[in-house]
């Protein structure tokens, strides 16, 4: 299992955000768990020193690009980058040092998986530099990957079939469990283990870690297949949950 480290910028600034709580409303302000006064500099430059490669930076709304070159500059080649990437950016983004670029609600609109973009996609930037968020809330009886910001489902569910066709398309999965995502309050075990059937390609669990033993049992109920995202319960992000030297010997072990 490996730590996937996160820089999420919100108006141009390192912050630790309640995904859920995005809205397209600009007059409506999201729960901010923590701002940073340190760049995103700071942040890439402690992972690459980490040899954390993989980790993801996510532009959560418009105003983050030039936080975003920043982060990535630090350290080229050694993160992700997502955040309203479609065919017209993506091939940008990789020559600003992205590793991979993360795709969500370009290829999923209208409820529906796309696969003339998927595929338009796939050629563009190539399956091994194509990440699919799936990131996916809980609804009757299956969790469904959800768009814009999280605020819209689609008709698509997270299962082993759909996992197992879209590997053809990526070289691998995020997956935030959106309804535990930011609230420090346990992980979703469910969802974890579903994940954990599917092992063709890498997939990173991310929502809700908030200590140690969140940390074993992502391993043990993920069967050491899924690497993991950490986020507001990390002291680098004010949190008093897990310290980050802890959360890299803990993956590295």
């Amino acid at each position: 299992m490996r730590f996937r480290p996160c820089i999420d910028l919100h108006a141009g600034k390192v912050k630790q955000i309640v995904g859920a709580t995005l809205r397209d409303d600009a007059a409506t302000s999201p729960k901010i768990n923590y701002t940073s006064s340190l760049p995103p500099s700071h942040y890439s430059s402690l992972y690459a020193r980490d040899n954390l490669y993989g980790g993801h930076v996510i532009m959560l709304g418009p105003g983050n690009e030039d936080a975003a070159r920043e982060a990535l500059s630090a350290w080229p080649g050694g993160l992700q980058i997502g955040g309203g990437i479609t065919d017209q950016n993506a091939a940008y983004w990789l020559d600003q040092g992205a590793s991979h670029v993360i795709v969500t609600s370009h290829v999923f609109h209208d409820g529906l998986l796309d696969y003339a973009r998927l595929e338009r996609m796939r050629a563009l930037v190539g399956r091994e530099r194509l990440v699919l968020d799936l990131s996916c809330r809980f609804r009757r009886h299956d969790y469904y990957v959800v768009t814009d910001r999280w605020q819209k489902f689609t008709r698509v569910a997270v299962t082993r079939e759909i996992l197992a066709e879209l590997s053809g398309y990526c070289d691998e999965f995020l997956v935030h469990a959106v309804d535990v995502e930011g609230q420090c309050m346990g992980v979703d075990p469910v969802l974890i283990t579903l994940l954990a059937a599917f092992a063709d390609v890498p997939v990173t669990y991310a929502g809700g870690v908030a200590s140690m033993g969140d940390l074993v049992l992502v391993r043990e109920a993920g069967r050491g297949k899924l690497d993991v995202t950490v986020g507001s319960a990390l002291d680098i992000f004010g949190g008093t949950g897990l310290r980050y030297d802890e959360v890299v010997a803990f993956c590295d072990g």
